[in-house]
């Protein structure tokens, strides 16, 4: 009777795994342009689908698959080194380490703001700022105004963003910080239906344009500043009260620092992963680097992780950046694959669950792959989205209690994505109810 039953749940199973890929390869949708899927059961030597597997793509955001990977490989989820000095007499030397949590506006970090507060020293902001390119490659120059291509730097505060927001209860507009204020002009305006702030291209003035019928909606919205080594000191000296001079003695950078521990990584993770945040992702290969060497790099991070870390993906990533906004990065769904079932080996679920998007629940596919109702998240994956690029890719857990791994990878469609989502979503749904 028991092998009679084994019988049944084989058959069903590949029943399912061929209604899967006729699913997939007779769509209407995905055969509008270039697809790459993989879905692998990791009890099972073969993969269950296979389509396009061995072919790159541009990966969007499933680049942070491997950011994150690589952080949590070389940081753990521990806290991290949020700044790097050296105590020479009377004085304080000290500089970056590309921790983007220093007062953020989200995660609130003052360990290195209390650190210099309670320093009796005179302090000595060092410049190595010319470490970390404030764009990455491949980046588009006209981003600068966009919260997801804020700029990178050595030395991160306030996540180099000035967030901007009102209440429904007042009229004012919250400016943080604060001393952005002098700098934000703005008008009321007739027919815009909603609200606008932009930044000059080429300085850190800001103007804002608000509808005049609208005055009571809440909102906040964030918008990157230029960053420069002579305005971090200057904030500093403003925020301790107390001069910070800026010094460029690049022997100092040659020497073995002291490390100030800051803020955990685990909240790093979690929100960059969540919410695709491209500024913490692309701080936290910083980190890695810092970490690693004591300088800033994300080419170096990236070339660690590649020799050391990926080295048995079965084909060799395409990588440039840690936040996936570059479409010079390049991977295959099968290295995905692989490096998915590298996180499942080394990174316990639940802490899987608390770092990726869960489907119908958090993150950026809170509004997608909803469950049947009373029940968890069957999805936690990663999304990906450029122009002509989406990506997802994680992990599926089916009603019968598997746990699969998949990647989908779609380039070069000129449809709606939500027409490519929704699509995607009966697959997965499918595969979740069936297998």
């Amino acid at each position: 009777m028991k092998k009679f039953l084994f019988g049944i749940a084989v058959l069903l199973s590949s029943c399912t795994v061929q209604k899967i890929n006729k699913s997939l390869s007779k769509s209407d949708i995905f055969d509008k342009g270039h697809l790459g899927f993989m879905l692998v059961d990791p009890d099972k030597e073969k993969p269950l689908v296979a389509i396009n597997a061995d072919k790159y793509f541009i990966p969007a955001s499933n680049t942070k698959l491997f950011t994150f990977y690589t952080a949590y490989s070389i940081l753990g989820d521990d806290l991290v080194n949020g700044l790097n000095y050296l105590e020479r007499g009377d004085s304080l030397i000290f500089w970056g380490t590309g921790d983007p949590s220093f007062l953020h506006p989200d995660l609130k970090n003052e360990k290195v703001l209390e650190f210099l507060k309670n320093s009796d020293k005179q302090l000595y902001l060092l410049d190595n700022f010319d470490q970390v390119s404030a764009f990455g490659p491949g980046w588009s120059w006209d981003w600068y105004n966009a919260y997801y291509a804020t700029e990178r730097s050595a030395f991160p505060i306030y996540g180099n963003v000035v967030r901007f927001a009102k209440g429904r209860a007042t009229q004012k507009i919250s400016v943080i910080p604060e001393r952005f204020r002098p700098f934000l002009s703005g008008k009321e305006t007739e027919n815009w239906q909603g609200y606008r702030f932009r930044r000059d291209r080429v300085s850190n003035l800001f103007s804002y344009e608000i509808p005049e019928n609208n005055l009571n909606e809440d909102f906040e919205t964030d918008i990157p500043f230029i960053t420069s080594a002579e305005n971090t000191s200057v904030m500093l000296s403003e925020l301790l009260g107390k001069n910070v001079e800026l010094i460029k003695n690049k022997s100092y950078l040659t020497l073995d620092p002291s490390k100030l521990q800051t803020h955990p990584a685990d909240s790093i993770y979690a929100q960059m992963m969540k919410i695709s945040d491209n500024f913490l992702a692309e701080q936290l290969l910083l980190l890695v680097s810092d970490q690693l060497t004591n300088t800033l790099s994300t080419a170096d991070a990236i070339d660690y992780a590649r020799e050391n870390l990926l080295k048995e993906l079965p084909d060799e990533p395409v990588w440039y950046d840690g936040s996936g906004l570059s479409s010079r990065n390049m991977f295959t769904p099968r290295s995905i694959i692989s490096l998915l079932g590298k996180i499942r080996e080394e990174v316990p679920l639940e802490k899987i669950k608390a770092y990726f998007p869960a489907g119908g629940e958090s993150g950026t596919i809170r509004n997608w792959y909803n469950a049947d109702e009373g029940q968890a998240p069957y999805i936690y994956a990663k999304t990906g989205t450029l122009s002509m690029a989406n990506s997802l890719s994680g992990y599926l857990i089916t009603k019968s209690g598997k746990i699969l791994h998949f990647s989908c990878m779609m380039n070069n469609y000129q449809i709606p994505s939500n027409d490519l989502k929704t699509e995607l979503q009966e697959v997965l749904y499918h595969i979740h109810d069936r297998y």
